[in-house]
């Protein structure tokens, strides 16, 4: 999951390399390059899948850019912190910016969407639910 624009950066320039990759695969017959067939598939089907993987990371960090996300979802426990995270971004709020509402630093918010929460107190987990809920 794409949670800042730097990551969003770094996906993006991830797909391209991808998608260069792919286009540099054997065109022509692989065998007369001494690569058998199915190790040339086999490649190709895992760039593909990579660069499938990285194109929905990106389209869903944009669509929640644009704020196309849906509320807080909190019906399951396990999802709270990755809807944590989507929720700051559907609300146009940077971690810098959600930081500054809580009253700690960037890199405590960033630390606590890299670890999805593990190191933050229910009230922390609580307390960016209601500033994210009230944005929405």
């Amino acid at each position: 999951m794409i949670r800042n624009e730097r990551e969003y950066r770094i996906t993006k320039a991830q797909a391209k390399k991808f998608q260069q990759a792919l286009a540099q695969l054997p065109k022509e017959r692989p065998r007369e390059k001494g690569v058998h067939p199915r190790l040339v598939k086999a490649q190709n089907d895992a760039l593909q899948s990579q660069l499938q993987s990285l194109r929905q990371q990106i389209n869903e960090y944009e669509r929640l850019r644009r704020g196309g996300g849906k509320g807080l979802d909190v019906t399951s426990i396990e999802k709270l912190p990755q809807n944590l995270i989507r929720a700051r971004i559907a609300a146009g709020l940077t971690q810098k910016e959600l930081a500054t509402r809580i009253g700690i630093k960037e890199q405590q918010v960033q630390r606590y969407e890299a670890t999805n929460y593990a190191s933050a107190s229910l009230a922390r987990v609580l307390q960016v639910a209601r500033i994210l809920g009230q944005q929405a």
